[in-house]
């Protein structure tokens, strides 16, 4: 592993994504990629009694289901990064804290997933072997953590955005086919000013130039890195 630049990583060794599950809600089973995730719900409690609840249900299903995917059992994966929306990562450490894997809690706001792969390809070059990297969220328990919450009826601008209603999970294993991690540039932090909680496209929009973090990805052979 060595440093390129200011803020990119280069990986000697490049960790292989080895498999990947999702799990989202209804509104998202409406649209465009339906089609790529492995499982969508119906209603956004799931048979639970809080949203809260059902999301950590969600992330717990996602999981459990990129294990089964992969083939690597849960004794065998040396750590997990993680992390959601909510206060101390509560949808993630309830929804996993049975798999009885080393944690790491991991907060990101949009950036969490992928945070969490560039921690688990740190990992992998280091001391691990096969890392878990997961997120989650829900528009319903998102929406009472940022905004207002849904009880209270206030109105959205029609041009406000929609957190997403779901998980995601991946596993990354030292020794695989690809498609690998090359390199990683954590981003820097960037306040643009902007005051209204309900545009976050606005909040985000340096995502577009290179600020936040993000993974360069490789298809095929393990490449050949000097």
């Amino acid at each position: 592993m060595e440093k390129l630049g200011k803020q990119t990583i280069k990986f000697n060794t490049p960790p292989t994504i080895l498999d990947c599950a999702s799990i989202v809600g209804p509104k998202e089973a409406q649209g465009p990629l339906a089609k790529y995730f492995d499982q969508t719900l119906d209603d956004e409690f799931w048979g639970e009694k809080t949203w809260e609840k059902a999301e950590s249900k969600i992330i717990k299903e996602t999981v459990n289901t990129v294990i089964s995917k992969s083939g690597v059992p849960a004794s065998e994966i040396d750590c997990m990064f993680a992390g959601d929306l909510l206060n101390q990562c509560i949808s993630s450490s309830f929804g996993l804290r049975e798999l009885s894997i080393p944690f790491f809690g991991v907060f990101g706001a949009c950036s969490t997933f992928v945070e969490s792969m560039i921690l688990g390809s740190i990992a992998i070059e280091g001391f691990a072997n096969n890392v878990l990297c997961a997120t989650s969220s829900h528009f319903c328990s998102a929406e009472k953590q940022f905004r207002f919450p849904l009880e209270l009826g206030n109105q959205r601008p029609p041009t406000s955005q929609w957190t997403v209603t779901g998980s995601g999970a991946a596993i990354l294993t030292k020794n695989g086919q690809g498609p690998f991690i090359t390199h990683v540039t954590p981003g820097k932090i960037v306040d643009m000013g902007i005051k209204d909680a309900n545009n976050m496209g606005a909040a985000m929009a340096p995502a577009f130039r290179g600020h936040f973090s993000y993974p360069f990805f490789r298809h095929g052979k393990k490449p050949k890195l000097l």
